[in-house]
């Protein structure tokens, strides 16, 4: 085995180890299948250990991707220790960019494009989004599926025809009692990858085509078969999620809808292929500027980690989703409690951060098929953005 192979085996190692003190939830591996089994047998390893490896490999790594993505395997194993670490360290390794605090004025036009958008009605703002969401509600769980499946054909035709990107041969869709997540994308390498959906949370078909594209085609799904398959170093065949490359691919999975559905489409599409299934009328609503909207306010969730992490009471934070991310009292019982400063609230302000990038290239489809394709980190995407 060349130095360079044994550098790729520990860095895999490394990954599948500290995933084990993760529980197991962090990490794509798409190695050996007798290195995954080696490591699920042996006692946990110390963080402390995997900290001291990442420095080994660290001074070996020969290019700024693999930097970047063993920094922050070295960040998520210190948080694990217990040592004090400021959040904005912990944000810039994960995210791998700084952890910023997105002006209101942002949220302001967010709620301009939802007035206008939305169908009138009676009460404030945050009553006729919420109205609007249980207007395009269903319970049906076999429609769920057949909806997703639907959906998910089409955007796998889309993301061939615009970006010549090859899809998944087949996606399944599997509709789970419930979960952490509301939908969720997994790409198989020998038996169909799976679109997950929580039923457990309201299934809004308006948002169909938002949740499916980023999931699926042309997101999470696509972006790591077309990696995955194009792989050419050991290293580059595991997806680590608290790392700059899933946070990107966060940022493309916003975009994912706007890149295959242009303009009206989503609408036009919706109004004509999916309600006729399920019974509900149109109401008027423009799709595409509401989910403009949803990706402008994932700001909320950037802003409020970073008052988590400075220690703001939960009512502040409480108040701030309900004023600017229209979110109602279960809503934000379920939100608060995930600012904690951790691992995972430091990603969540890769959704805004990245999508602020990856939004001025969904016209492009050269610059998609680029991001889809090859290994960018957020920072290098301002190249293609200029």
């Amino acid at each position: 085995m060349s130095d360079d192979q044994d550098w790729q085996r520990r860095y895999c190692f490394l990954a599948l180890r500290l995933n084990r003190l993760l529980h197991g939830s962090a990490l794509l591996y798409y190695g050996p299948a007798e290195w995954q089994s080696q490591v699920a047998a042996e006692e946990p390893t110390a963080a402390e250990l995997l900290i001291d490896e990442a420095d080994e490999l660290l001074a070996d790594a020969d290019s700024p991707h693999l930097v970047a993505h063993l920094d922050a395997m070295k960040a998520v194993a210190r948080f694990t220790t217990g040592q004090p670490m400021p959040f904005g360290d912990l944000v810039d390794a994960i995210v791998g960019l700084p952890a910023e605090w997105i002006p209101e004025t942002i949220f302001e036009h967010a709620h301009e494009l939802l007035d206008r958008a939305l169908p009138p009605r009676h009460g404030s703002l945050a009553e006729r989004y919420q109205a609007w969401q249980r207007h395009y509600s269903v319970t049906d769980l076999r429609l769920m599926e057949r909806l997703v499946l639907k959906t998910d054909h089409e955007c796998r035709v889309r993301t061939r025809r615009i970006l010549g990107i090859e899809p998944d041969d087949a996606v399944d869709c599997q509709v789970v009692p419930d979960a952490h997540f509301h939908f969720a994308g997994l790409y198989r390498p020998t038996a169909p990858s799976t679109i997950f959906v929580n039923a457990g949370r309201p299934f809004n078909v308006a948002d169909l085509i938002y949740n499916v594209a980023h999931e699926s085609h042309p997101g999470h799904i696509a972006e790591t078969r077309t990696k995955i398959r194009r792989a050419t170093r050991l290293d580059q065949r595991i997806r680590f999620l608290f790392s700059p490359s899933l946070a990107l691919g966060e940022g493309i999975g916003l975009a994912a809808e706007s890149v295959i559905f242009p303009g009206t489409e989503a609408t036009e599409w919706l109004r004509h292929t999916v309600l006729p299934d399920t019974g509900i009328e149109y109401d008027g609503s423009d799709v595409a500027d509401i989910h403009l909207a949803k990706n402008m306010l994932w700001g909320v969730w950037a802003n409020t980690a970073l008052m988590a992490a400075e220690g703001r009471a939960n009512d502040d934070i409480a108040d701030y989703l309900a004023q600017w991310a229209l979110y109602d009292d279960d809503e934000i019982t379920a939100v608060v409690p995930a600012m904690k400063p951790s691992p995972m609230s430091a990603y969540y302000l890769s959704y805004f951060h990245t999508w602020n990038l990856v939004r001025h290239l969904a016209a492009d489809a050269g610059a998609m098929f680029k991001l889809l394709t090859e290994h960018w980190l957020p920072r290098d995407v301002t190249r293609l953005v200029r």
